[in-house]
């Protein structure tokens, strides 16, 4: 059984151990903004069971350099967050929420984000997309039997081998011994070759 549930801290909030299993992509169903508060942006998301993702200021910045500063314009918008061990407060490594990847972007951004007092250091963003459609099998190839004897057989990576003529069977000679049975001629040394398979720390 999964214990993935029993890891969830006691906690109002989405924080970095929710995501100690893996990264997650939500889908924002609502933002509230209390500018005066420690913690000022709440990003709810479908699933979230009322702990909304309270993203820190450097998050915050990447997602109004991405999506602008109107938070009305988040809903219905995916983003994929993980969890970033190294992260910094108050001087020590105590883990946080990043984001990887932001749906309603065109491409990879890059967003300058202050690491310390006068240094800086570039912050990567990666589009959000859809999974793309399955591509369709490839057709299966024709069972041997259906090849004529002496006639090309085309394997599905395009490789070509020749069915063996039928051998007569073998002569029995008038004092009642059989001799040996021909070989049977092959295209190539071996049999025919069986078809491939389809183919760092921010506040």
């Amino acid at each position: 059984m999964d214990i993935t549930a029993t890891l969830a801290p006691k906690s109002n909030q989405m924080n970095a151990d929710d995501l100690i299993v893996g990264s997650r992509t939500i889908i924002v169903t609502n933002v509230d903004v209390a500018i005066d508060a420690e913690q000022p942006v709440a990003i709810y998301f479908q699933g979230d069971n009322g702990r909304p993702w309270r993203p820190c200021k450097s998050m915050r910045r990447v997602l109004a350099s991405a999506w602008g500063p109107d938070s009305s314009q988040y809903v219905g918008r995916g983003i994929t967050l993980f969890r970033d061990p190294g992260a910094l407060y108050a001087g020590q490594q105590v883990g946080g929420i990043r984001l990887s990847h932001l749906s309603h972007i065109d491409g990879p951004l890059t967003v300058m984000l202050t690491a310390s007092r006068g240094k800086r250091l570039p912050y990567k963003v990666l589009p959000l997309r859809a999974p793309s459609p399955a591509a369709p099998a490839a057709a299966a190839a024709p069972p041997a039997s259906a090849t004529e004897p002496g006639t090309a057989q085309r394997l599905p990576v395009g490789r070509t081998t020749v069915a063996a003529d039928p051998q007569p069977a073998p002569a029995t000679p008038a004092d009642g011994r059989r001799s040996a049975p021909a070989p049977v001629r092959r295209s190539g040394p071996g049999a025919a070759p069986a078809a491939d398979a389809p183919i760092p720390g921010l506040d």
